[in-house]
């Protein structure tokens, strides 16, 4: 049965979280399907960016405590915890995900001396990659790649995985891969960039190590927005990261001349907190108030649902690069054409706006908190127009 635009609209009708669209500034017209790479800015952001420019010019330097500058790293942490299955205290907000991917790493693999491998996955993320070879090349160690045979065995200090693939949307066996790995004797890493607010993560549950993460995808902090990490309780005695700096000090304004880690993750920090963008982000998390990580999954599944069953009818040649079972996937849906970038380039002109990753990908993120069924619907027929022209 075909599918029309008024099933759409009831399906919005039905939706328990379409209020939650009102929390959000998007322009007329556009359809948004690229919150898995900069989520859309929530309304509130800029009321406070402009109170945070009064509190500096009322206060000065005392607005690190009139305001509440000084304990924002730990605050988001703790904001952030609920949405990926952690405590309030294992979680910072601090630097960038390559940053903290860097200092975990080198952290783990201190932790597990004598090991001569870390293990990551060849399609992971670039930057992650990238951050993995450099921390092998500085501490003399080997890189393997999971997804090309290298196995997980007493060799290995530490495994590195994304919950989600940027690429497919694929989710990983968080819990089975970390228990292999424990098995091993080795620790995890994990990168929750793709899944923070958008389907459930229970660090937990799973028994994970050490995760990182950025806020400016599905958490809508805005580009550059600063990074989380995550040390489970059980470690955070141990972790020595490599970029000591005055931020991590345990005793800041002692002004020693040796370094004291401070107690948790709250070492993590190296320098002075970005408190412009954190103000940011703290506005953003309020788009989560009330609102269930279980709810926005429902949602999400049902929105990538729709697409597909669209794309099904309406959009022949395009061939499916992710799972099939939508809940092996995170909140992505990704498609194949060997024209991928123009169709892409030719469908942002008429307002909707998706991801293309070279060679041939196309990626459609659905950002349950702002997204509509009906949104998907006006998308698919907007990109049928174009590969009918």
């Amino acid at each position: 049965m075909t599918i029309t635009r008024d099933d759409a609209l009831q399906l919005d009708a039905a939706d328990p979280l379409a209020h939650l669209r009102e929390r959000f500034d998007i322009p007329d017209g556009v359809v948004y399907l690229d919150g898995n790479s900069l989520g859309a800015p929530p309304r509130g952001v800029a009321d406070a960016l402009a109170a945070f420019a009064g509190d500096w010019r009322r206060d000065l330097i005392h607005a690190w405590g009139t305001a509440g500058w000084g304990t924002l790293a730990a605050r988001l942490g703790g904001r952030i915890a609920r949405l990926i299955g952690a405590a309030a205290d294992e979680v910072i907000v601090t630097d960038t995900t390559s940053g903290n991917l860097f200092k975990l790493l080198v952290a783990a693999c201190r932790m597990r001396p004598g090991r001569s491998t870390v293990l990551i996955e060849a399609a992971n993320f670039p930057s992650d990659l990238y951050i993995a070879q450099g921390v092998c090349e500085l501490l003399g160690l080997e890189l393997g790649y999971l997804d090309e045979g290298a196995p997980i065995d007493e060799t290995v200090a530490v495994v590195v995985h994304s919950h989600v693939d940027f690429r497919t949307g694929a989710i990983a066996d968080m819990a089975g891969l970390t228990e292999r790995a424990h098995a091993a004797g080795a620790l995890t890493l994990w990168d929750l960039c793709h899944s923070a607010g958008a389907i459930p993560v229970d660090l937990t549950a799973a028994g994970a190590d050490l995760a990182v993460g950025c806020t400016y995808k599905y958490l809508n902090g805005g580009p550059g927005s600063p990074a989380y990490a995550y040390v489970a309780k059980r470690l955070q005695d141990q972790v020595r990261q490599p970029i000591t700096g005055w931020g991590g000090h345990a005793r800041r304004f002692a002004m020693t001349r040796g370094f004291e880690p401070a107690p948790g993750p709250a070492r993590l920090q190296v320098s002075q907190a970005p408190v412009i963008g954190m103000v940011a982000l703290d506005a953003a998390l309020d788009a989560f108030d009330g609102v269930t990580v279980e709810a926005l999954r429902d949602k999400a599944v049902s929105l990538g649902e729709l697409f597909v069953a669209l794309a099904a009818e309406r959009l022949p040649g395009l061939k499916p690069a992710s799972p099939g079972d939508p809940l092996a996937r995170g909140s992505q849906v990704s498609f194949a054409h060997p024209e991928a970038e123009r169709i892409l380039a030719a469908v942002a002109e008429h307002g909707v706006i998706a991801d293309f990753r070279p060679p041939e990908t196309m990626r459609f993120g659905f950002a349950p908190l702002y997204l509509r069924h009906v949104d998907v619907y006006d998308a698919v027929r907007r990109i049928a127009d174009v590969m009918s022209a």
